[in-house]
């Protein structure tokens, strides 16, 4: 008998899935909007001006490739903290915040997770209804029980404010709760300003763990505003963990570069801390990478660069609006009368469409348009060749025959 035989074969990703039919397709008409990926006006994913600018100063140098600290690139974690909280932070300027770099947005979820693991063995992790489905992947198998809380109104196409906040109300004390900063990963719809209030004062009354997923800084409102949830949770003084990721805003998703973030009470905590994350990256990985770190760290270091990729990043985050736009403008135009305003509302890379199964399916089989069974939609693979083909075979699945 095999040491494997009691293994079964995992379902299929759902993501991968969809690309893995889209690249099977023959069609020279095909368009894959099932990616979770940033592409540019021709289709393809950029390199930014600032990155090939720093990687060509990089390669000049002839480094050496050795290991970095366990707990990543110092310079790369000032930078970074300065990115996600502000440098003016209270949370920064007195201490309490323990940053390691990690392996993108995924390895920064399962640091702290494997962290939280230790400290908190045995509780609940509430995820959003949906999620990003590799929340309840990589949660549970750090061993944490998974529910979720509501989130979507597939009425409104909007957040169910009820939902959530009741949800919330009758958690455990010291349940985790995972929330997305912004961009909501997959429906597009982001908290306000009064649903943070209501989220923040709920995890004060109830003792709740906030842990914030922030892959996509900088592609709701802009890299300041995108962090409104931090800088709120920071004002009340709670304990919280924040994962961000430079996959997206700097468009350097092969070089999986992250950080985890644990704010705590005191600076003599954020130093136990620091030390127990360390234990958990070593028996993961060992040691980050180096080059992603270095690429970021010198654009993030430099106001003139920093700048620069700002600039570049607001270029991104004003395309997908104008795509969402031309969008929601062609469903019009080809006889679709039901309300569009959530297309134009959802913010960043992704829009739940509200379109059925069948209805996705159909795009797929009919018309060669590729996007999850969920009804997920990326937005940032739109672009001027392709946004006709789109709306064209959306509007026939959308509007009867």
């Amino acid at each position: 008998m095999s040491v494997y035989s009691r293994l079964e074969a995992a379902p299929p990703d759902p993501i991968l899935g969809v690309t893995e039919a889209y690249s099977a397709d023959p069609s020279p008409d095909k368009v894959n909007l099932g990616v979770g990926i940033y592409l540019d006006e021709t289709g393809q994913i950029p390199l930014l001006e600032c990155v090939e600018a720093v990687e060509e100063e990089l390669t000049a140098r002839k480094r050496p490739r050795g290991y970095l600290p366990i707990d990543g690139m110092a310079s790369f974690n000032r930078a970074v903290q300065v990115l996600v909280f502000g440098a003016d932070s209270p949370a920064v300027t007195s201490g309490r915040v323990a940053t390691v770099q990690s392996l993108a947005g995924t390895g920064a979820l399962r640091v702290g997770a494997g962290l939280l693991a230790l400290s908190s063995p045995g509780r609940t992790v509430l995820l959003s209804a949906p999620s990003w489905e590799n929340h309840r992947l990589l949660f549970s198998r750090a061993r944490f029980q998974i529910a979720r809380y509501r989130y979507y109104d597939p009425v409104t196409r909007g957040v169910d404010h009820r939902g959530l906040i009741e949800d919330l109300s009758a958690a455990e004390p010291g349940t985790i709760v995972v929330l997305h900063a912004c961009c909501h990963n997959p429906t597009g719809c982001d908290l306000t300003e009064v649903d943070w209030s209501q989220v923040i004062e709920v995890v004060q009354a109830r003792g709740l763990v906030p842990f914030l997923d922030f892959a996509y800084q900088g592609f709701s409102r802009g890299v300041e505003p995108d962090r409104y949830g931090v800088d709120a949770l920071v004002r009340v003084g709670v304990p919280f963990l924040v994962a961000n990721s430079f996959s997206k805003n700097f468009s350097l998703y092969g070089e999986r570069i992250g950080a985890i973030h644990f704010v705590t009470g005191s600076a003599a905590e954020a130093a136990i801390v620091d030390s127990q994350a360390k234990t958990v990256v070593r028996s993961l990985y060992s040691n980050p990478a180096t080059q992603g770190a270095a690429i970021v760290s010198m654009i993030l270091n430099s106001p003139a660069r920093r700048a620069k990729w700002e600039a570049e990043l607001r270029a991104m985050r004003h395309r997908i609006i104008d795509m969402r736009h031309a969008f929601r403008a062609g469903l019009a135009a080809a006889g679709v009368e039901e309300d569009l305003s959530y297309i134009t509302s959802q913010t960043g890379m992704f829009s739940y469409s509200g379109l059925s199964i069948e209805q996705m399916r159909r795009l797929r089989s009919e018309f060669h348009v590729y996007g999850l069974d969920s009804g997920r939609l990326c937005m940032a693979a739109l672009n001027p060749g392709n946004i006709e083909r789109v709306v064209e075979a959306v509007g026939r699945v959308m509007v009867p025959a």
